[in-house]
C-alpha cells in the first residue's frame, strides 16, 4: 500500500506567535518574580534537547508512560473504538506508535492528527509515521494546545491523547480552562487519554529535572538563546545556572535560571532593559505532580467522566481514560 504524504495544517500565524513571545517576555521579565512560559523552550534545539532528556536514566516518566501504553493500549483501543487519534503536544511522536498499533489491530484506525508548536520537528516526525503506516491519513497540525477550537476534525469517534505529563506545566486554573475547552470541542462518543506524573520520593523527582549529564540544564538555558535570537537580547548564558526544586505547597517541580551576578540585560527588539540581582531567579517551568484521586477530581470538575485509570506498582505514572459528560 502506498504511503500517503502527511498533510500540513498550520494554525499558528507567525505574526501572532511573534506577538505572543514579545508579550510573554515583556510581562514576564518585568514581573516579580520574573517568569517565562515553558512553551518558548521548544525551538529546534530545545526540541532535540528534550528528546535527549526523555532517554536519560534519571528521567523515568517517558519509560513509565511507555510501559503503561504497551500494557493497556489494546484495552484503550477496544473501549474507545476510535478511528481518529489526535495527539496534543506530539513532539517527536515517539510513544504514538503504541496507540496506533493497537487501534490498527482493532480495525478502527483511519486518521492520525499530530498537534505541536514546533513545525520542523512535527513535519519530520509525521513523515516517519506516514512511511511506517501506509494508507493511514496523517495530518501535521502546527498549533498551540491552549487554543483547541476547530482542531478536532476527523472521521468517526476521536481519541485525544495528551501524554508526557505535559498537563503539569499548567497551573490549576489553566488546567481547568483546558478541560472545559476540550469538553466543548468533543462529542460524548469521543475519549480523552491523559498522562500524569505522580507524587513520589522527592530525590527521584528532582533528579529527573537535574540530571548529572547536564542535558536538562542545557535545555533550560537554551531559552535565553531563543530570546537572544528572536528579540535581540544580550543574555550571557554563562551568567546563569540551572535550578530545579520541589515546591511542597503546590506539589510541583519548579525550574529556574539563577543569575550568578548583578547584571543588566537589553532586549533590543522590545526597547527594554532589565536587571538581575545576584542570586535572582527567572522561573521557566513548573511540572505539577498528581495523585489518582486528584486527577479524577480535576477531570470531573472540567466536564469529564473517568472510565479507567491505569498505573503500575510503585506508582510512577498514571494514564486516565475519560469521556465528556455531554
Amino acid at each position: 500500500m502506498t504511503s500517503l504524504r502527511p498533510e500540513l495544517d498550520v494554525r499558528l500565524n507567525p505574526n501572532a506567535m511573534r506577538a505572543a513571545l514579545e508579550h510573554d517576555a515583556a510581562v514576564g521579565l518585568t514581573s516579580s518574580p520574573k517568569t517565562l512560559p515553558a512553551v518558548w523552550f521548544y525551538d529546534a534545539i530545545g526540541s532535540e534537547l528534550f528528546d535527549q532528556i526523555t532517554r536519560l536514566d534519571e528521567y523515568y516518566p517517558t519509560r513509565a508512560e511507555h510501559a503503561l501504553l504497551e500494557a493497556h493500549a489494546a484495552t484503550i483501543a477496544e473501549v474507545t473504538k476510535a478511528s481518529t487519534l489526535i495527539e496534543l503536544g506530539a513532539g517527536t511522536c515517539t510513544k504514538t506508535r503504541v496507540l496506533l498499533d493497537a487501534m490498527a489491530a482493532n480495525g478502527t484506525l483511519r486518521h492520525y492528527i499530530a498537534v505541536d508548536v514546533a513545525q520542523s520537528t512535527l513535519e519530520a516526525a509525521t513523515l516517519e509515521i506516514a512511511a511506517e503506516y501506509p494508507g493511514l491519513k496523517v495530518t501535521a497540525t502546527v498549533a498551540d494546545f491552549h487554543d483547541l477550537s476547530g482542531l478536532f476534525t476527523g472521521e468517526g469517534s476521536k481519541l485525544v491523547a495528551f501524554l508526557g505529563g505535559t498537563i503539569g506545566n499548567l497551573e490549576p486554573s489553566a488546567r481547568q480552562r483546558m478541560y472545559f475547552n476540550l469538553d466543548s470541542e468533543l462529542d460524548s462518543s469521543d475519549a480523552f487519554l491523559l498522562g500524569t506524573d505522580l507524587v513520589k520520593d522527592r530525590a527521584r523527582l528532582i533528579a529527573a529535572y537535574d540530571d548529572h549529564e547536564g542535558v536538562t540544564a542545557a535545555f533550560n538555558l537554551n531559552v535565553l538563546n531563543v530570546l537572544n535570537r528572536e528579540l535581540g537580547a544580550n543574555f550571557d548564558v554563562e551568567n546563569f545556572t540551572h535550578v530545579a526544586r520541589f515546591d511542597e505547597q503546590h506539589q510541583w517541580i519548579e525550574m529556574c535560571l539563577r543569575s550568578t551576578s548583578h547584571q543588566k540585560v537589553t532586549l533590543k527588539e522590545l526597547g527594554l532593559e532589565i536587571f538581575f540581582e545576584e542570586g535572582e531567579e527567572l522561573q521557566t517551568e513548573i511540572s505539577a505532580k498528581f495523585t489518582a484521586e486528584g486527577v479524577r477530581n480535576e477531570l470531573s470538575e472540567g466536564g469529564f467522566v473517568v472510565d479507567h485509570q491505569f498505573d503500575q506498582p510503585g506508582g510512577d505514572f498514571l494514564l486516565t481514560l475519560s469521556h465528556p459528560y455531554c
